[in-house]
């Protein structure tokens, strides 16, 4: 059985608990695909007007695994505790490997964040070749992963406050 994209972004019947905080974490770099994925955030976000959410800007997406530690650190004690984190980043292949070694960063470094912090890390980061595959995943024939991104926030809240 297939499941609609209009399903997959659906928040409906998600419970959310009155202290929801949102920590977006986004990229300097390529600023125009991180507007879209961050628009697609707050799209889905703003239909929950009483989460919190804060955004944070670091320059690349090497960097977003470091903030979202320091953040969590630096605030896992304060009512504005984070409730889950996304992050935000484009990485488009070139012509050397600097794309293979900050794709393998950027996605351990998600990894292990998911599996030390009490809450969830949200990948939503694209891993790209071209221009198109960007828009693909910008609202394109792949969807809107800025939307399942926080789609994804939203439902992993939920089942860390079972």
């Amino acid at each position: 059985m297939s499941v609609s994209t209009s399903q997959l972004y659906s928040t409906a019947g998600i419970l959310l608990p009155k202290d929801a905080c949102i920590v977006i974490i986004r990229t300097e770099w390529n600023t125009e695909t991180i507007e879209k994925l961050e628009a697609g955030c707050y799209k889905v976000l703003d239909a929950h007007p009483d989460i919190k959410r804060t955004t944070i800007t670091v320059p690349g997406a090497f960097e977003i695994p470091f903030a979202i530690k320091h953040y969590w650190d630096t605030h896992k004690y304060l009512p504005s505790k984070p409730s889950a984190f996304i992050a935000l980043g484009s990485v488009l292949r070139g012509d050397t490997p600097h794309f293979d070694y900050v794709c393998k960063a950027i996605t351990d470094g998600i990894l292990q964040l998911n599996l030390i912090l009490p809450i969830p890390t949200i990948f939503g980061v694209l891993t790209v070749d071209n221009q198109q595959q960007i828009d693909e995943r910008t609202g394109g024939k792949h969807g809107h992963k800025g939307e399942e991104a926080a789609v994804t926030a939203l439902k992993m809240i939920s089942l860390t406050n079972k």
